[in-house]
């Protein structure tokens, strides 16, 4: 049984952070991503980016009309300023990519500082990806964000070898120093392991999963490389973990992993997932991801009847394409 929990609400009583660029539109959907309570995430399309996708929405947002998303999923932060990994960080494979960055970062304390004022003007909530390697570094990083109003909610992300009691001891340091919505996200080859344990332990929600690790040989220096892994191949994977886990524990979940359209990320959510995470299929067509929005969240994907063909593209939105036809006139004149 799909694990969802949608409300069909007037545009007047939808949650805080859309904007009214939709007001034609007579019906919002919302869809509680996390645990009933005091401090529930809400949001109106069940649609977002996955951590380091979108950067700390400064990406692509002159491509994709973010209000369409149903929250900006930030760049990995940790508590103290991270560097980038040396040597190669991207090796394409025959069926995806496989990517090895380090996570590099400023910190959470310039992060909130340098995107603070750029977060407080998004119509969509903010929620923020932090990772580290002990339970103090969780504290720290919660008890940051705790006060920041524009930040909506965090997702943990944790480390392929983090073991049940320890993924247990990181929520529960989290959720001591923060009452903001906590999502979790699991490793792949953990994900039934520690599911359970990170429920009970207070984690609002789950994202399932994080991409799986491996390692390739740079065809270039010769070396073997580990990474992360994207691509459709993916995909089965995750949707199979998604579905199992739905039908066992009673905490929603966010399905993630080789989504490349609007089918995919409808077998999510028909699997048990109450929203999805979109992530490299971004890379090489940064359009999919709002069309994978508009198209779950119930906005009509056609073509504009009044526009020229080297104007519309799939998904584009009524505000984009006015912007584009201000743009041309601008310059004929």
């Amino acid at each position: 049984m799909a694990n969802h929990r949608m409300t069909i609400l007037p545009v007047c009583c939808a949650p805080p952070g859309r904007g009214d660029h939709e007001a034609q539109r007579k019906y919002a959907m919302t869809i509680e991503i996390t645990r009933s309570g005091k401090e529930s995430l809400f949001i109106n399309t069940p649609v977002m980016p996955a951590s380091g996708i979108f950067g700390f929405g400064d990406v692509y947002r002159g491509i994709i009309d973010i209000e369409h998303l149903g929250a900006l999923v930030t760049n990995p932060v940790t508590y103290q300023p991270w560097h980038a990994a040396n040597g190669t960080r991207v090796i394409p494979l025959d069926a995806g990519v496989l990517v090895h960055t380090g996570l590099p970062n400023p910190g959470i304390s310039k992060v909130l500082s340098h995107y603070r004022t750029a977060w407080s003007k998004l119509p969509v909530p903010v929620i923020m990806h932090i990772v580290a390697t002990t339970p103090d570094q969780v504290a720290r990083c919660a008890s940051r964000i705790e006060a920041e109003d524009v930040v909506a909610g965090i997702e943990l992300g944790l480390n392929d070898d983090t073991g049940p009691h320890a993924a247990e001891d990181f929520v529960e340091a989290a959720i001591r120093y923060t009452e903001k919505p906590l999502l979790v996200r699991l490793p792949m080859q953990s994900a039934y392991e520690l599911a359970e344990p990170v429920a009970n332990a207070g984690a609002g929600g789950l994202v399932i999963s994080a991409p799986p690790r491996g390692t390739a040989r740079d065809p270039y220096s010769g070396k073997l490389v580990p990474g992360r892994i994207y691509g459709p191949l993916v995909k089965p994977m995750a949707l199979r973990i998604v579905g199992h886990l739905a039908g066992r524990i009673d905490i929603p979940i966010v399905g993630a992993g080789g989504i490349h359209s609007p089918a995919d990320a409808r077998d999510f959510l028909e699997a048990g997932a109450r929203a999805v995470q979109v992530d490299a299929v971004t890379w090489v067509e940064p359009k999919m991801l709002e069309i994978i929005a508009r198209d779950l969240g119930g906005l009509t994907v056609t073509r504009a009847s009044d526009a020229m063909g080297d104007e519309w593209y799939m998904g584009m939105s009524d505000s984009t394409l006015a912007r584009r036809r201000e743009a041309l006139r601008g310059e004929d004149d």
